[in-house]
Protein backbone atom coordinates (compact mmCIF):
# COMPACT_ATOMS: atom_id res chain seq x y z
CA UNK A 1 0.00 0.00 0.00
CA UNK A 2 1.50 3.36 -0.86
CA UNK A 3 0.73 5.09 1.64
CA UNK A 4 2.36 8.16 0.94
CA UNK A 5 4.64 9.87 -1.94
CA UNK A 6 6.76 12.79 -3.26
CA UNK A 7 4.05 14.36 -6.12
CA UNK A 8 4.56 16.51 -8.64
CA UNK A 9 2.30 19.67 -8.26
CA UNK A 10 3.35 22.40 -10.01
CA UNK A 11 0.81 22.97 -12.32
CA UNK A 12 1.14 24.70 -14.94
CA UNK A 13 4.36 22.46 -15.33
CA UNK A 14 2.15 19.08 -15.33
CA UNK A 15 -0.36 21.19 -17.85
CA UNK A 16 2.38 21.99 -20.43
CA UNK A 17 4.07 18.66 -19.92
CA UNK A 18 0.65 16.87 -21.06
CA UNK A 19 -0.82 18.88 -23.07
CA UNK A 20 -3.50 19.69 -20.37
CA UNK A 21 -6.10 22.55 -19.13
CA UNK A 22 -6.31 23.50 -15.23
CA UNK A 23 -9.49 23.03 -13.54
CA UNK A 24 -9.16 26.59 -11.87
CA UNK A 25 -12.39 26.38 -10.95
CA UNK A 26 -12.89 23.32 -9.18
CA UNK A 27 -9.21 24.47 -7.44
CA UNK A 28 -11.27 27.49 -6.22
CA UNK A 29 -14.51 25.10 -4.98
CA UNK A 30 -11.66 22.92 -2.71
CA UNK A 31 -9.95 25.64 -1.33
CA UNK A 32 -12.25 27.62 -0.16
CA UNK A 33 -14.52 24.76 0.89
CA UNK A 34 -11.28 24.46 3.47
CA UNK A 35 -12.44 27.34 5.52
CA UNK A 36 -15.00 25.64 6.51
CA UNK A 37 -13.97 21.83 6.33
CA UNK A 38 -10.53 20.67 8.56
CA UNK A 39 -10.68 17.39 6.71
CA UNK A 40 -9.62 18.87 3.42
CA UNK A 41 -5.56 18.84 3.42
CA UNK A 42 -3.23 20.11 0.55
CA UNK A 43 0.62 19.65 0.33
CA UNK A 44 2.56 22.88 0.92
CA UNK A 45 3.90 22.27 -2.83
CA UNK A 46 0.42 22.72 -4.31
CA UNK A 47 -0.61 25.89 -2.46
CA UNK A 48 2.71 27.20 -3.60
CA UNK A 49 1.19 27.68 -7.36
CA UNK A 50 -0.81 30.36 -5.85
CA UNK A 51 1.78 32.30 -4.18
CA UNK A 52 2.01 34.83 -7.39
CA UNK A 53 -1.36 34.31 -8.60
CA UNK A 54 -1.69 35.20 -12.46
CA UNK A 55 -5.44 35.68 -12.57
CA UNK A 56 -8.43 36.51 -10.68
CA UNK A 57 -9.57 33.08 -9.90
CA UNK A 58 -5.91 32.49 -8.70
CA UNK A 59 -5.96 36.10 -6.57
CA UNK A 60 -9.11 34.44 -5.24
CA UNK A 61 -7.70 31.22 -4.41
CA UNK A 62 -4.61 32.64 -2.53
CA UNK A 63 -7.13 34.83 -0.45
CA UNK A 64 -8.71 31.88 0.85
CA UNK A 65 -5.07 30.36 1.15
CA UNK A 66 -4.03 33.17 3.36
CA UNK A 67 -7.38 33.46 5.38
CA UNK A 68 -7.04 29.72 6.25
CA UNK A 69 -3.96 29.91 8.02
CA UNK A 70 -4.75 33.67 9.82
CA UNK A 71 -8.06 30.81 10.61
CA UNK A 72 -5.37 28.00 12.18
CA UNK A 73 -2.16 30.30 13.11
CA UNK A 74 -5.04 31.93 15.57
CA UNK A 75 -6.18 28.89 16.79
CA UNK A 76 -2.64 27.50 17.40
CA UNK A 77 -1.43 30.44 19.06
CA UNK A 78 -4.82 30.04 21.67
CA UNK A 79 -3.56 26.75 22.38
CA UNK A 80 -0.06 27.56 22.96
CA UNK A 81 -0.71 30.44 25.41
CA UNK A 82 -2.85 27.61 27.07
CA UNK A 83 0.81 25.39 27.09
CA UNK A 84 2.76 28.08 28.21
CA UNK A 85 0.15 28.98 31.32
CA UNK A 86 0.12 25.09 31.89
CA UNK A 87 4.04 25.29 32.20
CA UNK A 88 4.09 28.05 34.07
CA UNK A 89 1.87 26.30 36.72
CA UNK A 90 3.31 23.53 36.77
CA UNK A 91 6.86 24.85 37.10
CA UNK A 92 5.60 27.13 40.10
CA UNK A 93 4.03 23.95 41.83
CA UNK A 94 7.37 22.15 41.50
CA UNK A 95 8.96 24.83 43.38
CA UNK A 96 6.84 24.11 46.35
CA UNK A 97 5.89 20.47 46.45
CA UNK A 98 7.42 17.63 43.86
CA UNK A 99 4.10 16.00 42.49
CA UNK A 100 3.90 13.38 39.80
CA UNK A 101 0.94 15.38 37.88
CA UNK A 102 3.34 18.92 38.18
CA UNK A 103 6.27 16.73 36.63
CA UNK A 104 4.35 15.38 33.78
CA UNK A 105 2.25 18.72 33.07
CA UNK A 106 5.69 20.12 32.56
CA UNK A 107 6.69 17.59 30.13
CA UNK A 108 3.85 17.61 28.21
CA UNK A 109 3.45 21.20 28.17
CA UNK A 110 6.89 21.44 27.27
CA UNK A 111 6.71 19.15 24.54
CA UNK A 112 3.40 20.86 23.29
CA UNK A 113 5.01 24.01 23.53
CA UNK A 114 7.46 23.13 21.00
CA UNK A 115 5.40 21.53 18.59
CA UNK A 116 2.69 24.32 18.11
CA UNK A 117 6.09 26.76 17.69
CA UNK A 118 7.21 24.55 15.10
CA UNK A 119 4.17 24.42 13.60
CA UNK A 120 3.53 28.11 13.44
CA UNK A 121 6.88 28.19 12.01
CA UNK A 122 6.17 26.23 9.45
CA UNK A 123 2.70 27.85 8.65
CA UNK A 124 3.83 31.08 8.00
CA UNK A 125 6.78 30.64 6.10
CA UNK A 126 6.89 30.78 2.30
CA UNK A 127 9.96 29.59 0.98
CA UNK A 128 9.60 25.74 -0.69
CA UNK A 129 11.25 23.31 1.05
CA UNK A 130 11.78 19.72 0.26
CA UNK A 131 8.95 17.85 1.95
CA UNK A 132 6.56 20.48 0.99
CA UNK A 133 5.49 17.69 -2.39
CA UNK A 134 4.95 14.83 0.23
CA UNK A 135 0.99 13.52 0.13
CA UNK A 136 -0.70 11.15 2.10
CA UNK A 137 -4.32 9.68 2.16
CA UNK A 138 -7.02 12.13 1.92
CA UNK A 139 -4.78 15.04 0.85
CA UNK A 140 -5.77 16.58 -2.44
CA UNK A 141 -3.91 15.71 -5.06
CA UNK A 142 -3.60 17.25 -8.89
CA UNK A 143 -4.37 14.04 -10.98
CA UNK A 144 -4.22 14.39 -15.00
CA UNK A 145 -7.72 12.69 -16.63
CA UNK A 146 -9.77 13.05 -19.77
CA UNK A 147 -13.20 14.08 -20.08
CA UNK A 148 -14.70 14.20 -23.47
CA UNK A 149 -11.80 15.36 -26.56
CA UNK A 150 -9.57 17.27 -23.27
CA UNK A 151 -7.40 16.40 -20.77
CA UNK A 152 -7.80 18.00 -17.27
CA UNK A 153 -5.33 18.87 -14.13
CA UNK A 154 -7.98 18.12 -11.31
CA UNK A 155 -7.71 18.07 -7.40
CA UNK A 156 -8.77 15.04 -6.33
CA UNK A 157 -8.58 13.43 -2.71
CA UNK A 158 -5.93 10.54 -2.42
CA UNK A 159 -8.55 8.36 -1.14
CA UNK A 160 -11.19 6.89 -3.13
CA UNK A 161 -15.16 7.17 -2.37
CA UNK A 162 -16.76 5.67 -5.29
CA UNK A 163 -20.16 7.42 -7.02
CA UNK A 164 -23.02 5.72 -4.89
CA UNK A 165 -21.49 4.49 -1.56
CA UNK A 166 -22.10 6.23 1.77
CA UNK A 167 -19.65 8.84 3.16
CA UNK A 168 -19.38 6.27 6.22
CA UNK A 169 -17.49 4.09 3.52
CA UNK A 170 -14.20 6.33 3.81
CA UNK A 171 -13.85 5.20 7.75
CA UNK A 172 -14.90 1.42 7.04
CA UNK A 173 -12.53 1.16 4.22
CA UNK A 174 -9.23 3.54 4.75
CA UNK A 175 -7.24 1.59 2.75
CA UNK A 176 -8.93 2.84 -0.49
CA UNK A 177 -6.56 5.06 -1.71
CA UNK A 178 -5.28 1.89 -3.44
CA UNK A 179 -6.80 -0.26 -6.05
CA UNK A 180 -5.22 -3.70 -5.85
CA UNK A 181 -5.04 -5.21 -9.62
CA UNK A 182 -6.25 -8.14 -9.13
CA UNK A 183 -9.00 -6.66 -7.93
CA UNK A 184 -9.74 -3.87 -10.39
CA UNK A 185 -12.44 -6.32 -12.21
CA UNK A 186 -14.03 -6.79 -9.10
CA UNK A 187 -14.40 -4.23 -5.94
CA UNK A 188 -13.01 -1.21 -8.89
CA UNK A 189 -14.99 -2.45 -11.90
CA UNK A 190 -17.31 0.86 -11.75
CA UNK A 191 -14.06 2.35 -12.84
CA UNK A 192 -11.94 0.58 -14.17
CA UNK A 193 -11.83 0.80 -17.85
CA UNK A 194 -14.08 4.06 -17.91
CA UNK A 195 -12.29 6.74 -15.10
CA UNK A 196 -8.59 5.92 -15.36
CA UNK A 197 -6.47 9.12 -14.07
CA UNK A 198 -2.36 9.84 -13.98
CA UNK A 199 -0.27 11.00 -10.44
CA UNK A 200 3.40 12.10 -11.04
CA UNK A 201 5.52 10.56 -8.38
CA UNK A 202 9.23 10.94 -7.49
CA UNK A 203 9.13 8.44 -4.70
CA UNK A 204 6.84 6.39 -2.10
CA UNK A 205 6.96 5.93 1.36
CA UNK A 206 5.88 2.29 2.71
CA UNK A 207 5.00 0.52 6.06
CA UNK A 208 7.22 -2.17 7.06
CA UNK A 209 6.89 -4.20 10.34
CA UNK A 210 10.03 -4.64 11.48
CA UNK A 211 10.58 -8.10 12.12
CA UNK A 212 10.16 -8.69 8.46
CA UNK A 213 12.29 -6.01 7.50
CA UNK A 214 15.15 -8.01 9.58
CA UNK A 215 13.89 -11.08 8.14
CA UNK A 216 12.97 -12.62 11.26
CA UNK A 217 9.75 -13.78 13.20
CA UNK A 218 8.55 -11.73 16.48
CA UNK A 219 10.40 -12.98 19.91
CA UNK A 220 8.28 -13.93 22.55
CA UNK A 221 5.87 -11.83 23.70
CA UNK A 222 7.74 -9.08 21.30
CA UNK A 223 4.90 -6.27 19.72
CA UNK A 224 5.09 -5.27 16.40
CA UNK A 225 6.98 -2.57 15.75
CA UNK A 226 6.78 -0.37 12.47
CA UNK A 227 9.61 1.52 10.05
CA UNK A 228 8.53 3.27 7.34
CA UNK A 229 10.73 3.24 4.09
CA UNK A 230 11.35 5.48 1.42
CA UNK A 231 11.73 3.98 -1.68
CA UNK A 232 13.33 6.02 -4.77
CA UNK A 233 13.65 4.87 -8.14
CA UNK A 234 17.35 4.23 -9.42
CA UNK A 235 17.78 5.77 -11.91
CA UNK A 236 15.55 9.06 -10.51
CA UNK A 237 13.20 9.27 -12.39
CA UNK A 238 9.25 10.47 -12.26
CA UNK A 239 6.71 7.60 -12.09
CA UNK A 240 3.60 8.18 -14.13
CA UNK A 241 1.36 5.53 -11.53
CA UNK A 242 -1.68 4.31 -12.83
CA UNK A 243 -4.92 5.42 -11.28
CA UNK A 244 -8.56 5.04 -11.42
CA UNK A 245 -11.27 8.26 -9.89
CA UNK A 246 -15.08 8.32 -9.36
CA UNK A 247 -16.66 11.63 -8.92
CA UNK A 248 -18.87 11.02 -5.67
CA UNK A 249 -22.54 13.12 -5.49
CA UNK A 250 -24.85 13.74 -3.16
CA UNK A 251 -28.32 15.66 -2.28
CA UNK A 252 -26.86 17.49 0.46
CA UNK A 253 -23.30 17.04 0.84
CA UNK A 254 -20.83 18.94 -1.67
CA UNK A 255 -19.44 16.68 -4.72
CA UNK A 256 -16.46 14.82 -3.91
CA UNK A 257 -13.43 13.99 -7.01
CA UNK A 258 -11.27 11.37 -5.27
CA UNK A 259 -8.83 8.53 -6.55
CA UNK A 260 -7.00 5.37 -5.71
CA UNK A 261 -3.47 4.50 -7.47
CA UNK A 262 -3.26 0.71 -8.98
CA UNK A 263 -1.07 -1.35 -6.97
CA UNK A 264 0.50 -4.76 -7.96
CA UNK A 265 2.66 -7.37 -6.30
CA UNK A 266 6.40 -5.54 -5.82
CA UNK A 267 8.99 -5.73 -7.91
CA UNK A 268 11.88 -8.41 -5.80
CA UNK A 269 13.94 -5.46 -4.36
CA UNK A 270 10.92 -4.22 -2.65
CA UNK A 271 9.42 -7.23 -1.52
CA UNK A 272 13.08 -8.15 0.57
CA UNK A 273 12.08 -5.18 2.54
CA UNK A 274 9.20 -6.87 4.16
CA UNK A 275 6.39 -5.33 1.97
CA UNK A 276 4.07 -6.68 -0.25
CA UNK A 277 2.87 -4.39 -2.50
CA UNK A 278 4.08 -1.33 -5.24
CA UNK A 279 2.37 1.04 -7.17
CA UNK A 280 2.04 0.74 -11.09
CA UNK A 281 4.13 3.24 -13.00
CA UNK A 282 3.19 2.83 -16.90
CA UNK A 283 5.46 3.75 -19.58
CA UNK A 284 4.94 7.57 -21.15
CA UNK A 285 3.76 6.15 -24.80
CA UNK A 286 0.63 4.26 -22.76
CA UNK A 287 -0.37 7.25 -21.63
CA UNK A 288 -2.95 8.40 -24.07
CA UNK A 289 -4.40 5.04 -24.20
CA UNK A 290 -4.17 4.58 -20.16
CA UNK A 291 -6.41 7.82 -20.36
CA UNK A 292 -8.96 7.15 -22.70
CA UNK A 293 -9.84 3.33 -21.76
CA UNK A 294 -13.32 3.04 -23.50
CA UNK A 295 -13.74 0.69 -26.22
CA UNK A 296 -9.92 -1.12 -25.22
CA UNK A 297 -10.63 -4.44 -24.27
CA UNK A 298 -9.25 -5.41 -20.92
CA UNK A 299 -6.58 -7.23 -22.24
CA UNK A 300 -4.82 -4.60 -23.87
CA UNK A 301 -5.56 -2.43 -20.24
CA UNK A 302 -3.94 -5.49 -18.97
CA UNK A 303 -0.89 -5.22 -21.05
CA UNK A 304 -0.40 -1.54 -20.15
CA UNK A 305 -0.43 -2.42 -16.13
CA UNK A 306 2.74 -5.15 -17.33
CA UNK A 307 4.46 -2.69 -19.36
CA UNK A 308 6.20 -0.52 -16.70
CA UNK A 309 9.10 0.85 -16.26
CA UNK A 310 11.43 -1.08 -14.31
CA UNK A 311 14.14 0.98 -12.07
CA UNK A 312 15.78 0.01 -9.24
CA UNK A 313 13.73 0.62 -6.06
CA UNK A 314 16.39 1.14 -3.31
CA UNK A 315 15.56 2.18 0.10
CA UNK A 316 15.99 3.79 3.28
CA UNK A 317 14.70 4.19 6.57
CA UNK A 318 12.70 7.27 6.76
CA UNK A 319 13.44 9.87 9.38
Amino acid sequence: MCYSAKVQQTLRSLAKRFGADVDWTLFEQVFHRRLQDDEIKFARALEANFQQPQSEIEQRIQADIEAYRKVVGTRWETDLFKQKKRLGDAQRSLQTKETKKARDDERIASAKIDAYLERLANLRRTDVQEMDDRIFPRYFVPLVVREGDRLLIRPMRYQCRLAGKPATYDERYPGTYNARRDNLEGFWSDVYGTQHGVMVVNSFYENVPLHLYEKRELASAEKPENRVLHFNPQPPQEMLVACLWSHWTHTTDPDLYSFAAVTDEPPPEVAATGHNRCIIAIQPQNVAAWLAPEGLEKSKLAAILSDRPCPYYAHQIAA
